[in-house]
C-alpha cells in the first residue's frame, strides 16, 4: 500500500514576529519562520521561540509538541550579524546571548512534561543541532544534516552541544564533529544514535506529523515522567555546563583565531588560524 502523503489539518494558532504556533486538537508545532535567512537566530527569534514554548508548556491542552523550521533548513544557527562580533564587546555579547537566549530556551525544552520531537529538514547547525538535540526524539529528512560548525570559525560548541552531543553518540564521535567541523549527514546520524528517525523528503512531514499525533494521544504523565527520569540521570549538570560553555566561548570571542575565522568566512576562504 502506498504511503498516504497527505498534509495534515494543522491551523495557526498564534503568529509571533518569527515563530509559527500551529495546532490540532493536543498536538502543537512550532514552526521557526525566517527562511530566507536559513532559520538562523537573532534576537527577536529567540524571544519569540522562548514565548511559543512557554505557552504550549502552560497549556493543559497540548500534549505533545513537534519543532521544525520553515523553508529549505531547520536552524542554520546563530545569525552572525545580529549584534557586535570580535574583540571585548563582542565577548561580552557573545556571553550575555548564550546566558540569557539560547539557555532558557533549552531548558524549557528538557523541562516541559510533555513529549517535543524535533524534525529536522535540511541543516541543524550550531544553536539549531543544540535545540534538535534537546528536543526528546529527532527525525530527520534524508538530505537534512547535522553540524557544529564552531571550529571553523575559530569557537567552541554551545548552546547545550557539549553535553548533548556526546549524551547521544559518546565522546569518540562527540570530538569528531566538533574538532573536524564536519557535515554528519541524516543517514550517518541514524547510524551514530544521534537522531532517531529517518524518512524520504516527500514523505517527511507527514510521518513526523504521524509520530507527533501517536505522542498526543499517549500516556502524557508517563512521557513526563520518562523525562524526569533521562534529566536525573544524564542532564543533571546541565547548567553547570551551560555557564562552563558561555564561559569558554567568551574567551574564544576575544581570540585572534575567531577574528580571522569570521574574515575569512566573510572572504568566503579557508582561514589561516595561528593559535592566537
Amino acid at each position: 500500500m502506498a504511503y498516504d502523503r497527505r498534509v495534515t489539518d494543522f491551523e495557526l494558532a498564534h503568529r509571533y514576529d518569527t515563530v509559527n504556533l500551529h495546532r490540532r486538537g493536543a498536538a502543537a508545532k512550532l514552526e521557526l519562520n525566517r527562511p530566507d535567512k536559513l532559520n538562523a537566530w537573532d534576537a527577536q527569534l529567540g524571544l519569540d521561540l522562548l514565548a511559543a514554548l512557554t505557552d504550549v508548556a502552560g497549556d493543559p491542552g497540548v500534549r505533545a509538541v513537534l519543532v521544525t523550521g520553515a523553508g529549505r533548513a531547520f536552524s542554520s544557527g546563530a545569525d552572525l550579524r545580529d549584534g557586535p562580533v570580535g574583540g571585548e564587546d563582542g565577548a561580552r555579547h557573545v556571553y550575555q546571548v548564550l546566558t540569557e537566549r539560547y539557555h532558557p530556551i533549552i531548558r524549557a525544552v528538557r523541562e516541559m512534561p510533555k513529549p517535543v520531537v524535533a524534525a529536522v529538514n535540511g541543516a541543524a547547525a550550531g544553536i539549531g543541532l543544540s535545540l534538535a538535540l534537546a528536543c526528546d526524539l529527532v527525525v530527520a529528512a534524508e538530505s537534512a544534516y547535522f553540524l557544529l560548525a564552531f571550529v571553523n570559525i575559530g569557537l567552541v560548541p554551545d548552546g547545550g552541544s557539549s553535553l548533548l552531543v556526546p549524551t547521544r553518540v559518546g565522546v569518540a564521535r562527540a570530538a569528531e564533529m566538533a574538532m573536524l567541523g564536519e557535515r554528519v549527514a541524516a543517514g550517518q546520524a541514524l547510524e551514530w544514535g544521534l537522531i532517531n528517525r529517518v524518512w524520504p523528503n516527500d514523505e517527511f512531514a507527514a510521518r513526523a506529523e504521524e509520530l507527533l499525533a501517536r505522542l498526543a494521544d499517549g500516556p502524557t504523565r508517563s512521557y513526563a515522567g520518562t523525562k524526569r527520569q533521562l534529566n536525573s540521570w544524564l542532564y543533571q549538570r546541565m547548567d553547570e555546563q551551560l555557564e562552563l560553555e558561555a564561559q569558554v566561548q567568551r574567551e574564544m570571542a576575544g581570540s585572534g583565531d575567531f577574528a580571522e575565522g569570521l574574515k575569512a568566512f566573510a572572504d568566503k576562504r579557508q582561514p589561516r588560524f595561528t593559535g592566537t
